[in-house]
């Protein structure tokens, strides 16, 4: 299958490698997605990013693949159909494929592996745009198709050496234009159709977990050196400059992410963090193989501060982009490309060219900003003729009514079954569970009383009183400081469980990336004291000491089940 009459180990290897990197992105972007979103609409999200392994792999294996990489078919628009389902593959991929120097001794089907995590990863960055809006079925049907027509032309045209992009000299090493700013252009078209969540922009999402965004934002992180540094497909000095490279950009980027966030709003946040070091990454990816360490670094913090004052591009442009993908992956893969027309240095690539700041005039940046324009119109037109179809033959848009809770309408299930009061800390260590009969030793002794009366098992008299009043769960900082408090008042009944409030004034809540929203409701915990009639007032002071207010307390008179004949 494979008529090559060379094969280097060591570039197999590290394309191999590179390929597994690229693929560990899908799921890292499941999971810096999902900790920003909702809380009831995570599994939809992991969901969405996770499935595009399955449905964009098979469509490049089957026909995506030739026409990305196929022999022309005349145009420099696509390639033939001859490799369908990787029918023929008798020869490597082309010597200068992407730009190195030199016959490429891989097997080619390490190259098709390879590109196919490329082909995986760009339509799922539409989802952070779209997040909590998009039916299932539909978004299936959207990545099949989109990656057959959008991506795989997009791809032959930079790509392949007789795409029309690559003759005209336009330049992208590892998918500014490719990769970013088609998912950038493809997040516009698809907005237009899938519209605004319910609200917006009056009221933002609060993330669900800043920790997981954080992880997946690592796993980007460690995934983009396959993404940038396998794609000169030889393990040699190009590959080493293009790791490095990206890694210092995505550094600048944080750096001055963090500088910009602190002069604008206050704080310097570690959302702002990874999302300058993202914003980096994604800018230097079409110069990687390009550029010198310096210009990497200038790279980087030139998206560290162009991409964060790009996050108010959206309500701009009025479009619900919910966690900043244009800001980030379509304006920072737009503003990289054109950034090789100044830092391009043919120096670190021979096959690269001189940009104008290395004495090679305008015309790579000429070259340059033919590629974007011609990428993003292409990406935009069929993207929004593609979500257009998609929502009216299966519906892409979700219902209005389930949109706040995708988890349990597509998926039946919940992320995470913790509440406020199963989440306040408890005290003492965890016990393992014996089983009856299987005790060593004697029992384990009971607690004294230490001078409190019993919380539960005690009958209060006929004067009883039921205290009901809210508590603030951030005062507390274990449940059983509040319990001996409340038993030492004389409180013989306890019940503590979620709430949520009214506020007299809206609370100001700080969000990711500078946003904040006010909050009308608030969290608390309702608590339930029965207690004799002389306690009450001692009860009430303990319960004031968490954040009761005594007018929004109550006192009413119980009488216990067992008394009622």
């Amino acid at each position: 299958m494979l008529a090559q009459d060379a094969v280097n180990s060591g570039d197999t290897a590290w394309v191999l490698v590179c390929a597994g990197l690229v693929l560990f992105m899908t799921p890292g972007l499941a999971v810096f997605y999902g900790g920003m979103v909702r809380t009831r609409n995570v599994l939809a999200m992991l969901q969405q990013n996770m499935v595009a392994l399955g449905v964009v792999s098979l469509t490049w294996v089957l026909v995506g693949y030739t026409i990305a990489f196929g022999d022309d078919a005349g145009t420099g628009l696509f390639g033939n159909l001859e490799l369908f389902g990787l029918n023929d593959l008798r020869v490597p991929p082309a010597p200068h494929l992407h730009v190195v120097t030199g016959q490429v001794t891989i097997p080619t089907l390490a190259f098709v592996a390879y590109q196919m995590m490329f082909a995986v990863i760009t339509p799922a960055l539409v989802t952070g745009a779209t997040a909590g809006r998009l039916k299932f079925a539909g978004w299936v049907a959207f990545l099949a198709i989109w990656s057959i027509v959008v991506y795989a032309p997009v791809a032959h045209w930079l790509w392949h050496p007789d795409g029309w992009l690559a003759r005209f000299g336009t330049q992208d090493w590892a998918g500014g234009m490719v990769v970013h700013a088609s998912a950038g252009a493809a997040v516009l078209g698809t907005l237009l159709v899938v519209g605004r969540r319910r609200g917006w922009p009056r009221t933002a999402s609060p993330p669900n977990s800043i920790p997981l965004t954080i992880l997946g934002a690592g796993i980007l992180w460690f995934g983009w050196f396959g993404f940038n540094g396998g794609d000169g497909l030889q393990a040699n000095g190009l590959a080493a400059q293009a790791l490095i490279n990206t890694h210092l950009a995505a550094a600048a980027g944080m750096l001055v992410w963090l500088v910009a966030e602190r002069l604008k709003d206050g704080h310097s946040t570690v959302v702002g963090g990874v999302s300058g070091a993202v914003a980096g990454l994604a800018t230097v990816t079409p110069a990687a193989g390009y550029v010198n360490t310096l210009s990497a670094i200038a790279i980087g913090a030139i998206a560290g501060i162009v991409c964060h004052f790009a996050l108010r591009l959206k309500y701009l442009l009025r479009l619900d982009d919910a966690l900043d993908v244009l800001a980030v992956h379509f304006v920072g893969g737009m503003l990289g490309s054109l950034l090789v027309g100044f830092f391009g240095d043919s120096g670190v690539n021979p096959l690269g060219k001189d940009g104008l700041l290395f004495g090679g005039g305008g015309s790579l940046l000429w070259h340059q900003i033919v590629g974007v324009v011609a990428v993003v119109a292409f990406s935009f037109v069929l993207s929004w003729a593609i979500a257009a179809a998609v929502q009216a033959v299966l519906g892409l848009r979700a219902p209005a009514d389930e949109q706040d809770n995708l988890d349990h309408a597509q998926q039946d299930a919940d992320a995470y079954h913790l509440g406020g009061v199963a989440g306040l800390n408890g005290t003492g260590a965890p016990q393992r569970r014996r089983e009856p009969g299987r005790e060593r030793g004697a029992e384990r002794p009971a607690r004294p009383a230490q001078n409190a009366r019993p919380a539960q098992n005690a009958r209060p008299a006929q004067n009883a009183r039921l205290v009901t009043a809210t508590v603030n769960p951030t005062l507390l900082p274990t449940t059983r400081e509040l319990r001996d408090a409340l038993v030492g008042a004389g409180a013989t009944s306890i019940v503590l469980f979620d709430a949520t409030v009214s506020t007299a004034e809206p609370t100001a809540r700080s969000l990711p990336r500078g946003y904040w929203q006010d909050q009308d409701l608030v969290g608390r915990a309702r608590v339930e004291v029965v207690v004799e009639r002389e306690a009450v007032s001692a009860v009430l002071d303990v319960l004031g000491r968490y954040g009761a207010e005594r007018s929004e307390c109550f006192v009413q008179d119980v009488q216990l089940a067992t008394d009622v004949r």
